[in-house]
């Protein structure tokens, strides 16, 4: 017939709590493979063939689990696999690109150096006739300040006239004035 649960245990040579564990683990267990006969709980034989093959049966549900997990893993391990060879080609391209930037800096450096090296070559070849430039320079200070002079000169006779002028007015007043004066109406 039925096994109580100190039986159960012996039996199995587990505790009391690691037989009550594995009921309250399998779900519908206690309503279907138990009864109480008097104070105590028996298991029927089935429910007794069940907590006995309990840890096979734990097993063989892991087993599926694990090989969806292995399954998941693999499809994952896949997935960035591929990530990472897109990184790694992302990657390469920057490099080149970078390496790209690095041969135009130094090909502009050396062409800039170049042209400052052609421009002091010119400067040298400039240098001698820079006599040339300086006599001619100074012929347009000398044509500058003729022309300044005579502008200078031709303002000095304008304000000699009018000078010559305002004097000849004020002789004019005077005149006048002393024509006009009171002892002259006597």
């Amino acid at each position: 017939m039925g096994k109580t649960i100190r039986q159960l245990s012996e039996e199995l040579k587990l505790s009391k709590q690691g037989i009550n564990q594995r009921i309250n683990s399998i779900n519908g267990f206690r309503s279907k493979h138990t009864y109480k006969v008097k104070n105590h709980l028996e298991i029927d034989n089935q429910g007794v063939k069940m907590l006995a093959n309990f840890d096979k049966q734990k097993r063989q549900e892991r087993q599926p689990n694990q090989q969806d997990k292995n399954a998941k893993n693999d499809k994952i391990d896949h997935i960035l696999l591929k990530q990472l060879d897109v990184k790694d080609q992302q990657i390469a391209n920057l490099q080149q690109a970078l390496d790209q930037q690095q041969k135009l800096q130094i090909a502009t450096v050396t062409e800039n150096h170049r042209l400052k090296e052609h421009i002091r070559k010119l400067s040298g070849l400039l240098e001698p006739s820079s006599a040339t430039q300086q006599q001619q320079s100074n012929d347009k200070d000398d044509t500058l300040s003729n022309s300044i002079n005579a502008i200078h000169d031709n303002a000095e006779n304008d304000k000699q006239d009018q000078s010559h002028i305002v004097d000849e007015k004020k002789k004019r007043i005077h005149k006048n004035k002393v024509n006009k004066s009171w002892w002259h109406f006597w």
